[in-house]
């Protein structure tokens, strides 16, 4: 099984600027609670996701219990045309992986977005395939980039 980064896109309505805070500061709008969130597992329900805005910022899950569930954590910043983070929505005994999206202007207006989900060596040679099998699945990134993301940010024609 490959290890390469999963490529995903996206040419969406908003412009840049738009694009960007959705995917960030508005990721509780979109994402899929129901279905990818750690609420469930804790015997909780969630009340917010948080993506705080800034290089060190952190990602996470809060439960109405008050508990916060790390996600993951922002290592490069740069509104409105980039944002990666250390991805691990998790508290298993493994290093993170790594998440780059970018958001490019389009001359027929409107953002495309490319996700990029890398480093699945980080999880050695057995995890890593089986990891990036599950992201790469329908209801991976196929379920939470290409249709609730894109859904909230409205595909362009």
């Amino acid at each position: 099984m490959s290890t390469e980064p999963i490529r995903r896109s996206l040419h969406v309505r908003l412009n840049p600027e738009e694009a960007f805070r959705l995917f960030t500061a508005g990721i509780g709008s979109w994402w899929p609670l129901d279905t990818h969130a750690r609420a469930e597992e804790r015997g909780s329900e969630t009340k917010e996701v948080v993506f705080e805005e800034h290089a060190g910022g952190r990602i996470y899950e809060v439960l109405t219990d008050g508990t916060n569930c790390d996600w993951g954590r922002v290592t490069a910043w740069e509104p409105p045309g980039r944002v990666v983070y250390d991805w691990k929505p998790n508290d298993d005994d493994h290093p993170p992986t790594e998440v780059e999206v970018r958001f490019s202007p389009t001359e027929k207006g409107g953002t495309m977005v490319a996700l990029e989900h890398r480093g699945w060596e980080a999880l050695g040679p057995d995890l890593g395939p089986v990891a990036r099998e599950a992201y790469d699945a329908p209801d991976g990134w196929g379920l939470v980039f290409e249709r609730c993301f894109a859904e909230a940010a409205g595909v362009a024609g």
